[in-house]
C-alpha cells in the first residue's frame, strides 16, 4: 500500500475507534418502537452446524464444540469480518429451536460484553449495519425468555450502535459497503425508542448513493452480480420496512429497485444461479428469488447489454459473456481481467465456468482467480488481458486494482439463421502485442450447439509494427496462445474420437461434445472450481486449445453440441454435491 493509502486506513481507523467509544455513552433505548419482519433467512444445515460446534466461515473451519466465538482466535481477517458481522444469526434463527436460541443469546451478549464499549475491529459503518440489521431481524428469537436487565443491556448496545452509524456512514466506501451502513441506520430510526430523528437523513443518504451507484441499466461500479444482488436484497428490506412503519420510500430508492431487477433477471442462468463474475459467486440459495419476489416487479430482461453481460438463451440452455471492459479504479479492488470469456449452463447443470474468486483461500488464489487463464476466453502470450497494479498501488486490505484494462470493447447483438449471434473485442493486447481479440458466439434456439470463432489481429499499420517487434524478440517462432473452457467440477469429461474431441457428460445424463476446427491443440488439464464456503478449491478439468500466432492474422473455430443422441428434455433428479468440506 502507497504511504498516502496507509495514512488514510489509520485515520479512518482511529476515528471508527473514537466515534464507537463516545457512543458507548449514549443514551440507551428501552424499546422498539417497531420490528421488521425477519427478512434475512439461514441455512437450517449450517446452523445445525454451528450448533454441533462446527465453525465454518471465510473458507475456515474450526472444532470448537461448546466454545464462545469471540475467543477463537481467528484466522484471517475475512473470518473476523464475518462472525462481527453476525450473518450466522440468521443460520441460528433457522434452526429456531431452544438450543440455537440459548447459542445465539451467548454470542450475541458475549459480543456486547467484549465490544459492547466500543472496542475491537467490528466497529466500521457497514459491519454495525450488517450487525443492526440482523439482531433487529430476530429480535423476537433473541429476547425470549430473558428479564429486564439482560434486554437492557441488547438495546443499550444498539443505541450505541445506530449512534455510531450516524456519526460515520459517509466513512465507508461507496456501494455495497455504504448501503449497509446507511440501511442500518434507517432500521435503527425505525425501530428503536429515541432514534426517529435519525430517519430523515438515512432515507436522504440512501436517495443519494441510489442515485450515485446505480447506473441507468441497473448496475454497479464492480460488476459483481453477487454484489448487485446484494444491493437489491438490502433496497428491499428498507422498502418493506419503510411500509410497515408507514413510511414512503423515495423515488431514488423505488427508481433503483426498478433498474435493479431487469438487470439480474439477465445475469441468471437456466440453473436460477448467478454468472461468476468480477468476484462474484452463484448467490445463496433462494436468495435472488426471495429478493425478486420482494420486488413485486414483473419487469421482462433489457436488450442489449445487462450492467455489461451479454445474454443468449435458447432451449434449457444460458450463455452470458462479460461484454465491457472490466471496473476502473476503486471499484477494481475485486475485479477479474475476464473481458470476453463466458458460461454456459443447460438446465440445472453449469457446463462452462470461470474458476471463481479464491479470496477465500488466500492471496495467492485470489491473484489467480482474478487472472485471464482463469477464465473461459482465450490468453496471449502468458499476459492477462488486464493487469495487476504493482505492490506500490495497493489499496485496502492489500488488494491490488486493475491497470492497463482494455478500452474498447465493441459488442454487437443479432439473430443468427438458426439462433443468437454475439459478436465482441477488446484492445487489451494491442499495446502489448498490437493484437485485438475477437469473439463470435452463435447459439442455436433449440440450445443444442453453440458455435464460436476467436481471431488475432491488428487493426492498423502501428498495431502490425508492434507485432512485428513481438515476433523479432522471440525470432520469428511465434506468441503462444491459449484458449480455455473451465468446466464444472461435476463434468465427466475425456478426450474422444482420437484426440479430434472432448466428451463432457453432465450428471443429468446429457452428452456434449467440444470439437476444434485443426490448426490448434486439444488437450484435457486440470483445473479448480474456486467455491464460497467450501475448506479447499475443487478439483476440475478444462479443455484448452493452444497454438502460436505466426501471421497478422489466427483464427479458431470450434463448437460445443450435444450429442445427436442426447434427448430434448431429461428428467434431472440427480442430486448436488452437498458436503461444503470437500
Amino acid at each position: 500500500m502507497s504511504t498516502t493509502g496507509r495514512w488514510s486506513a489509520a485515520v479512518t481507523r482511529f476515528l471508527n475507534r473514537f466515534h464507537a467509544r463516545m457512543a458507548a455513552r449514549a443514551r440507551p433505548a428501552t424499546a422498539f418502537l417497531s420490528q421488521p419482519e425477519p427478512r434475512s433467512t439461514g441455512s437450517f444445515a449450517r446452523g445445525r452446524q454451528l450448533c454441533a460446534g462446527n465453525l465454518m466461515f471465510a473458507g475456515h473451519l474450526v472444532e470448537a464444540e461448546g466454545a464462545m466465538i469471540w475467543d477463537i482466535a481467528a484466522p484471517g481477517t475475512a473470518w473476523e469480518q464475518e462472525i462481527h458481522g453476525f450473518g450466522w444469526l440468521d443460520d441460528l434463527a433457522a434452526v429456531g429451536d431452544a438450543r440455537a436460541r440459548a447459542l445465539a443469546q451467548w454470542w450475541v451478549w458475549g459480543w456486547l460484553e467484549r465490544y459492547g464499549e466500543g472496542r475491537g475491529d467490528g466497529w466500521t459503518p457497514e459491519l454495525v449495519g450488517r450487525r443492526i440489521v440482523r439482531v433487529t431481524h430476530h429480535a423476537l428469537f433473541l429476547l425470549r425468555g430473558l428479564d429486564a436487565d439482560r434486554s437492557a443491556e441488547l438495546f443499550r448496545g444498539l443505541a450505541a450502535q445506530s449512534l455510531f452509524l450516524g456519526r460515520r456512514w459517509q466513512a465507508s466506501p461507496p456501494g455495497l459497503a455504504r448501503i449497509e451502513a446507511i440501511i442500518g441506520l434507517l432500521y435503527a430510526a425505525l425501530s428503536y425508542e429515541g432514534r426517529s430523528t435519525q430517519l430523515e437523513p438515512a432515507q436522504k443518504a440512501l436517495e443519494l448513493e441510489c442515485a450515485g451507484q446505480v447506473d441507468g441499466q441497473g448496475g454497479i461500479p464492480t460488476r459483481n452480480p453477487e454484489e448487485l444482488l446484494e444491493v437489491l436484497t438490502l433496497l428491499t428490506w428498507a422498502q418493506a420496512a419503510l411500509e410497515t412503519a408507514d413510511r414512503k420510500p423515495g423515488a431514488a430508492h423505488l427508481a433503483a429497485i426498478a433498474r435493479i431487477v431487469p438487470t439480474l433477471r439477465s445475469l441468471r442462468h437456466a440453473d436460477g444461479g448467478l454468472a461468476r463474475f468480477h468476484g462474484g459467486g452463484r448467490g445463496m440459495d433462494g436468495r435472488l428469488d426471495q429478493a425478486l419476489a420482494a420486488s413485486g416487479l414483473r419487469c421482462k430482461r433489457p436488450e442489449g447489454l445487462a450492467m455489461g453481460y451479454a445474454r443468449l438463451a435458447g432451449g434449457r440452455t444460458s450463455l452470458i459473456v462479460d461484454a465491457a471492459p472490466p471496473p476502473g479504479g476503486a471499484a477494481s479492488a475485486d475485479a477479474h481481467a475476464s473481458t470476453l470469456a463466458f458460461e454456459l449452463t443447460s438446465g440445472r447443470r453449469p457446463v462452462v465456468v470461470s474458476c471463481g474468486s479464491g479470496g477465500m483461500f488466500g492471496e495467492d488464489w485470489r491473484r489467480a482467480g482474478r487472472a485471464t487463464p482463469s477464465h473461459s476466453t482465450l490468453c496471449l502470450d502468458g499476459y492477462s488481458s488486464a493487469r495487476l497494479a504493482p505492490p506500490a498501488e495497493v489499496i485496502g486490505l492489500g488488494r491490488e486494482l486493475l491497470v492497463d484494462v482494455p478500452q474498447e470493447v465493441p459488442v454487437q447483438l443479432s439473430d443468427a439463421p438458426d439462433g443468437s449471434r454475439f459478436e465482441g473485442g477488446h484492445d487489451g493486447y494491442r499495446q502489448t502485442h498490437g493484437l485485438t481479440h475477437a469473439r463470435v458466439l452463435e447459439l442455436t434456439h433449440d440450445g443444442r450447439g453453440l458455435v464460436g470463432e476467436d481471431l488475432l489481429m491488428p487493426l492498423s499499420d502501428s498495431d502490425k509494427a508492434i507485432f512485428d517487434r513481438r515476433m523479432d524478440k522471440v525470432k520469428l517462432a511465434g506468441l503462444p496462445w491459449q484458449i480455455r473452457f473451465h468446466l464444472h467440477p461435476e463434468v465427466d469429461a475425456e478426450i474422444d474420437m482420437g484426440g479430434s474431441a472432448v466428451s463432457v457428460a453432465l450428471r443429468s445424463g446429457e452428452i456434449w461434445v467440444f470439437r476444434n476446427e485443426g490448426g490448434a491443440d486439444l488437450t484435457l488439464e486440470p483445473s479448480v472450481y474456486l467455491e464460497k464456503g467450501r475448506l479447499r478449491p475443487r478439483a476440475a478439468k478444462q479443455i484448452v486449445l493452444s497454438g502460436r500466432v505466426m501471421e497478422y492474422a489466427t483464427r479458431i473455430r470450434w463448437s460445443l453440441a450435444k450429442a445427436h443422441d442426447t434427448a430434448v428434455a431429461l428428467r434431472d433428479l440427480a442430486m448436488d454435491e452437498a458436503d461444503p468440506t470437500h
